[in-house]
């Protein structure tokens, strides 16, 4: 099964072009490594309203993974976990858990981290860690559930 994945960053300062933005061309590197077709990626401000517009444009556009990397600290802009849980289907509890307790062999600050897995509408999305080797490391530790994740949450229910 070819994953489709679109990927955003999420930062005022990357937005604003005040600097380059490195998560997310280290997860398209990433992604690629894994076999996986990027098809759509935008750099968006921490905002509510865009970060849940990119999200449904990309799960229009057929992206079975969309990475989201920026917003997930507890800072007062940090509101990627919000904009998610609010348009989701259902959150997956093991991702995040899984992703913060790896984390913690790495960096005690792991502990402050709100990354979390969901569906939205036929798409798994994760919230990943804003610091591009945060990102790839915990895209890592959960590499081996996103295709069945995926291809479950593409299917289409029946009727009973």
């Amino acid at each position: 099964m070819q994953i489709t994945v679109g990927i955003i960053t999420i930062s005022d300062r990357a937005a604003a072009g005040e600097y380059s933005d490195l998560g997310g061309p280290a997860l398209k590197e990433a992604a690629e490594k894994y076999g996986w077709q990027v098809l759509s990626e935008a750099v968006i401000p921490d905002e509510i309203s865009r970060i849940q517009e990119t999200v449904r444009a990309f799960a229009d556009q057929g992206c079975g993974l969309i990475l989201a990397t920026g917003g997930t600290g507890i800072a007062a802009r940090d509101v990627t976990p919000e904009a998610i849980r609010a348009v989701m289907r259902v959150e997956l509890p093991g991702f995040g858990e899984t992703m913060r307790r790896e984390s913690m062999k790495i960096t005690p600050n792991a502990i402050l981290s709100r990354s979390l897995a969901a569906v939205v509408e036929r798409s798994l999305i994760l919230a990943l860690p804003g610091k591009p080797s945060g990102a790839v490391e915990c895209l890592s530790f959960v590499a081996g559930a996103i295709p069945h994740a995926v291809a479950l949450a593409q299917r289409v229910p029946t009727s009973c």
